[in-house]
């Protein structure tokens, strides 16, 4: 099926379809994200596996914010969102919703696996980190597993929206 563009960008769901919505026990936190096209698009993806809910933590803009909602396209009005002062925080409030919360951090890290080789169960939290410095170290060390994406080529990283994408495709 072929979707024009005002097609793809519903301007907001009726209560009755955000009510048909089963949120899944994912949890999406934002470690000091600083490009709002990033959260924009992060919030697209919490969307599309129907996440129970984005921590954006630290220094990440929050909604409203004319180019988180460019990049969202209105995904920022219904998946539900928190603040958290820290990935810490956020870690902790994911813990409560259920201690069996397993927590993968996404990041080039010495003791990273492949992303590939991690069992990707429910409850569970995912940790992005700020486009420079990454995942900060105390989000690190709450983390149950470190995953990476492979590289091959030259280049070394990916956009930390794209690396979060990846790693969800394995939830569906």
């Amino acid at each position: 099926m072929k979707l024009n563009a005002k097609e793809l960008r519903i301007s907001e769901p009726t209560k009755d379809q955000l009510s048909k919505i089963k949120r899944r026990e994912i949890y999406i936190i934002l470690d000091n994200i600083l490009d709002t096209y990033n959260i924009g698009s992060i919030f697209r993806l919490a969307d599309a596996v129907a996440a129970k809910c984005v921590y954006l933590c630290g220094k990440t803009q929050t909604p409203p914010y004319h180019r988180i909602a460019k990049a969202a396209v209105g995904t920022e009005k219904w998946v539900p969102w928190q603040y958290a002062s820290s990935a810490v925080e956020a870690i902790a409030k994911c813990k409560v919703q259920s201690s069996k919360c397993k927590v993968i951090a996404i990041e080039q890290y010495p003791k990273a696996v492949d992303f590939r080789k991690v069992d990707y169960k429910e409850p569970i939290a995912f940790v992005v980190g700020n486009e420079t410095e990454g995942v900060s170290k105390e989000a690190l060390k709450l983390a149950d597993e470190i995953v990476e994406i492979p590289m091959y080529g030259v280049n070394k990283s990916l956009n930390v929206m794209v690396s979060l994408a990846i790693v969800l495709s394995r939830l569906i």
